[in-house]
């Protein structure tokens, strides 16, 4: 799996510029790596079928990389009781903040709302800041219908930039990924159920 492009919508203060950050730089580039299919190939090859991959297996195998790094998945951070915002993995830095990351499994929808709680939480002082990631739409077309991607995401960025004004410190990062060959002889990544959607 490659990491073909980062965009950084906010880097307010000196964040960017710690131990804390470059550690995460670090074990989001190990995760992303380490997502090989077949296993063990050294390459992420999806099987050549337009919308004919699953997305959630793609997103477990990197989350179960960053666990044994220390990170934890579901992770809530909120500090209010209605809907609590709950992360797909966060890590806990030196000054007692998190950073969050989101990998998108659903449509655009969803997309903007993993930014949106990302926004909120370094609003509220719980975050330092957090990432998104997004497939390619060369990625895309070969992934369950409609999953949010980067393009697609990328005419709406400067809301997110808009904030940056508001706060005293935070960054957050949209990294868009993408395969490394397709192929027949691949079987395609398993999809699931999530209440009506095909994952």
């Amino acid at each position: 799996m490659n990491i073909t492009r980062i965009k950084r919508l906010i880097n307010k203060g000196n964040f960017s510029e710690g131990k804390d950050y470059q550690r995460i730089k670090q074990n989001i580039e190990q995760a992303t790596v380490s997502i090989q299919n077949p296993p063990g190939s050294g390459k992420f090859i999806l099987h050549d079928k337009i919308k004919g991959n699953g997305v959630v297996p793609i997103k477990d195998a990197f989350i179960t990389t960053l666990n044994e790094l220390g990170w934890e998945d579901e992770r809530i951070i909120s500090n209010i009781d209605i809907r609590k915002r709950k992360f797909d993995s966060a890590i806990k830095l030196s000054n007692g903040k998190y950073f969050a990351v989101e990998w998108e499994t659903g449509n655009i929808s969803s997309s903007h709302r993993a930014l949106n709680r990302i926004s909120l939480g370094i609003l509220d002082g719980l975050l330092d800041g957090g990432l998104l990631i997004l497939p390619s739409r060369k990625m895309y077309k070969y992934l369950t219908d409609r999953i949010g991607n980067y393009q697609e995401l990328e005419a709406y960025f400067r809301v997110w930039e808009a904030i940056e004004p508001s706060i005293e410190n935070g960054l957050i990062e949209v990294i868009e990924i993408e395969h490394d060959d397709v192929s027949f002889d691949v079987p395609p990544i398993k999809k699931g159920t999530d209440g009506r959607a095909l994952k």
